[in-house]
């Protein structure tokens, strides 16, 4: 079942600067959601808080009702959180497979000792894992390729390799930071079924940062819009859109006033 998320008065500073301010809102299970905004409106400081890779000053972030505000990442994956980057990172020489099977650790037996002296059971885990990493990658359009480096690949395919190596290690809440950044048309098309695919098959949470409007309102149950750290609105994408305080805030005043 897709976690449950929710931030209640989350702020975040750098030194005097306020990057967060009194941010609130509720995921439910299984829900597709969308962080929206105009560039600097603190979308991904926010999802860094939420990651793991930001401290908040105050506030609290719960998943499943248990406090993980400061969490490590490390930790967070071991309870079911994944992300993808906006610009993912590869390991560019390594093999598709190879890269989608590092999504596995947080999967495997053990620890460092019983790595080294390779157990029957960590040898078992890692054949399990890499079976469903090809399965993965076959389902998502990449079982051609299984075995070509990376770096031959391109910035489309890199994002679907990243976003298979999250789904090994099999995720209640997938974070997908800007997924539709640099790709044509025809494969934002693509990601939309593929996101909705793994929220309703998978029964998965996921929380989506993204400029791409169309993808948006195409993808997501509900949205928050964040303007200068703060909730400007929450709603759906169509409500967010037609919202004059969203039009502004992406606008600014004086062209917003035209479009109105």
């Amino acid at each position: 079942m897709g976690a449950h998320l929710k931030l209640t008065d989350l702020n975040l500073r750098f030194g005097g600067i306020k990057v967060l301010t009194g941010v609130d809102f509720e995921v439910e299970p299984g829900q597709i959601f969308g962080l929206v905004g105009p560039n600097g409106a603190g979308k991904t400081s926010l999802f860094n808080c939420i990651s793991g890779h930001y401290r908040p000053n105050s506030g609290s972030i719960t998943i499943d009702g248990v406090e993980v505000l400061g969490t490590p990442p490390a930790t967070l994956a071991r309870h079911g959180l994944a992300r993808t980057f906006q610009h993912p990172a590869l390991q560019l020489h390594a093999t598709v497979l190879e890269n989608v099977l590092l999504g596995g650790h947080t999967r495997l037996p053990g620890g460092p000792v019983e790595w080294a002296l390779r157990l029957p059971r960590l040898s078992r885990s890692e054949r399990d894992l890499r079976v469903e990493a090809l399965a993965l990658l076959e389902r998502n359009g990449l079982g051609w390729a299984v075995n070509k480096r990376a770096d031959e690949l391109s910035h489309g395919l890199h994002k679907g390799i990243e976003l298979c190596r999250a789904l090994l290690s099999r995720p209640k809440l997938l974070l997908l930071d800007e997924p539709a950044a640099g790709l044509p048309h025809s494969e934002v098309e693509q990601l939309i079924g593929t996101v909705r695919r793994i929220g309703r098959e998978d029964d998965i949470t996921v929380v989506v940062v993204e400029h791409h409007m169309g993808l948006i309102a195409a993808l997501t149950d509900r949205v928050v819009v964040l303007d200068h750290g703060a909730k400007l609105m929450e709603g759906t994408a169509a409500e967010a859109q037609s919202d004059p305080r969203v039009i502004e805030a992406y606008l600014g005043k004086d062209d917003a006033d035209d479009v109105a």
